[in-house]
């Protein structure tokens, strides 16, 4: 009898990159839509809360914003030290249940407080999705995967109006039902394929004191932003907001420099490619927080569009969205760098708003006025975003992945708060067809281009790079 030998092959270990990328892409998805889709479900919220003032229901978008840019730095900095999974899944069961909060809520001040209590979910899961992807994927797929999350969160920011206008033909309790079935379906993959991850450099408990006063000097800050129009640029209210922003800012800047775990560890801010990209992101933010509800209160108030209308009338821009950031992946391949790539697509979003103003005209014809404009700003958006959060984020060391991605989202955040504060100042109670309303919208247009213009010149600043040891 002859002997047959058998070698024993150990079952390859099963790749779960692509659905780790899936769970973490899709969570980020799910927080940064719930910051645009609102808005075009603000009038229905009103009118199932009969009695509410404009300026009460104003807190139904304002408290989401302002918790949420308020907690990113301070949320990523204790994940770092408590473990990314564990705060992701934190974050992501806080965001689902107040969802359902907000969708029951029987008084308007309810719901802006599940509303905080959303933000607040978000700000920790925003920061540890992008950190689990830094720590978890192979480093050769990282920069790739960055660009998909970020081009992921970029298009929720853009097809807002679109999936609000289509959920408020049902109600606008959808608009925070829809979040339920996706935030259970994360918190259950996330669970099975996700790796728990803690950085034994961040060994310290991250300076608490620090985290609560600039939260406070976050919120003070956007508080005073969102706020100024109504109270007055030079009221009371708005001269006590910004002393408190600037004394808690203060304050933080002194800590960072002397406690033993800040939680801005400053070496960040001397990452060159870290602190421009941060620079480029707040300007970028600001121009495109700006844009959208211009482009929104022009075609309801001028065409006199119905909130679906409109949602679907600005969709070729996500589109060109997601076209236009694989192109710019390819782009990246061939050498081109992530400076040059952010600067053309700031180029591009500030001809779109150039395009936007010198066509602007009592008429308002989309096909001829609207489109063309509001296409390249989406190739724009394409090209720059998810190459800037993946030049500010992937060269940093394992230890601050977490904490940096709150700060460049917080960069983020901040800047939709001072596009629209922008917009508004501009526009003022100015909407339709007036010849006030159109030199608004057209003035208004040449600022954003403006603003789109100065973060060309700085994303030159970004380089590619990877980050030396922070000490």
């Amino acid at each position: 009898m002859v002997e047959s030998s058998q070698t024993l092959v150990s079952p390859p270990v099963r790749d779960r990159s692509n659905l780790i990328l899936l769970v973490l892409c899709s969570a980020a998805f799910m927080a940064m839509l719930d910051t645009f889709i609102v808005n075009v479900a603000f009038t229905a919220i009103g009118e199932g809360f009969p009695g509410s003032s404009l300026a009460d229901l104003s807190w139904v978008l304002n408290a989401y914003t302002i918790v949420y840019a308020a907690l990113l730095i301070p949320a990523g900095r204790l994940a770092d030290r408590y473990g990314r999974k564990r705060g992701f899944l934190t974050g992501l069961a806080l965001f689902t249940a107040a969802s359902v909060a907000c969708a029951l809520a029987p008084s308007l001040w309810s719901l802006i407080g599940f509303r905080a209590l959303q933000a607040a979910g978000a700000a920790l899961l925003t920061p540890t999705s992008l950190g689990l992807l830094l720590t978890t994927l192979p480093v050769e797929r990282r920069a790739t995967a960055v660009k998909i999350w970020a081009t992921s969160t970029s298009l929720a920011a853009a097809i807002g109006p679109i999936v609000g206008g289509a959920l408020v033909q049902l109600s606008w309790q959808w608009v925070f039902l829809v979040n339920v079935p996706v935030g259970v379906a994360a918190m259950v993959a996330a669970g099975y394929v996700v790796p728990e991850i803690k950085d034994a450099a961040v060994g310290r408990i991250p300076d608490l004191l620090g985290a609560l006063v600039l939260a406070l000097g976050l919120g003070a800050l956007a508080l005073a932003l969102v706020k100024g129009q109504e109270w007055g640029w030079f009221g009371v209210s708005t001269l006590i907001a910004f002393a408190l922003a600037a004394a808690g800012f203060v304050m933080v800047v002194v800590r960072v420099l002397t406690h033993a775990a800040p939680i801005v560890d400053p070496g960040l801010l001397r990452v060159r490619t870290f602190f421009w990209a941060n620079i480029t992101a707040l300007l970028f933010c600001t121009a495109f927080g700006a844009v959208l509800p211009s482009a929104v209160l022009r075609l309801e108030t001028g065409a006199h569009y119905s909130a679906l209308t409109t949602g679907l009338a600005l969709a070729p821009g996500p589109l060109m969205v997601m076209v236009f950031a694989v192109v710019g992946q390819r782009l990246t391949r061939r050498g081109w760098p992530a400076s040059h790539l952010v600067a053309l697509g700031n180029a591009l979003f500030a001809l779109g708003a150039v395009l936007l103003a010198v066509s602007a005209g009592d008429e308002v014809d989309y096909l001829t006025r609207v489109l063309p404009g509001w296409m390249i700003i989406g190739v724009g958006v394409g090209f720059s975003l998810p190459s800037l959060l993946a030049a500010a984020t992937v060269g940093l060391p394992p230890a601050h992945v977490s904490s940096g991605s709150g700060v460049v989202n917080t960069s983020r955040q901040l800047g939709y708060v001072f596009g629209v504060t922008m917009l508004v100042a501009i526009l003022g109670t100015l909407s339709g067809a007036t010849d006030e309303a159109v030199t608004g919208f057209t003035r208004a247009w040449w600022a954003i281009a403006a603003v789109a213009l100065l973060s060309m010149f700085t994303a030159l600043g970004i380089t590619s790079a990877r980050a030396k040891a922070i000490a």
